[in-house]
């Protein structure tokens, strides 16, 4: 069974910085990607970053430049370092990550964590 486990989450002042992490357990084959999503009340859940295991990363337009995903695959971990924080990115941040469980999977199973809480108060 699968499972993401994130830490890191809680209160800053604007401008301040925060590292979420998550780390991947279970048994299972291979690990495809890992990201972060986030959701703030009323609106949908969106991107801020994903990197795949080979090592490329993207993100939201509205972190570039704030944010850093790493990953490190012998772990079965990722972060998200955010820096120079804003109110707007308060939000629960979620974990993700696409995995194969088995070798015969042809495709990753999409996991979420729990979330974790990020508020930046301005």
């Amino acid at each position: 069974q699968v499972r993401l486990v994130e830490s890191g989450g809680g209160l800053v002042q604007a401008g301040g910085s925060l590292r979420l992490s998550c780390a991947a357990s279970g048994s299972f084959f291979s690990i495809n990607t890992m990201g972060w999503y986030r959701q703030a009340p009323g609106k949908q859940r969106e991107l801020v970053a994903r990197v795949t295991f080979p090592g490329t990363s993207n993100y939201a337009d509205s972190v570039k430049g704030r944010c850093t995903i790493s990953r490190d695959s012998t772990k079965n971990t990722v972060s998200l370092e955010m820096n120079s924080l804003k109110p707007e990115d308060t939000a629960v941040y979620y974990c993700n990550a696409g995995i194969r469980v088995t070798g015969r999977d042809l495709r990753a199973a999409n996991y979420w964590g729990q979330g974790t809480q990020v508020t930046v108060s301005s």
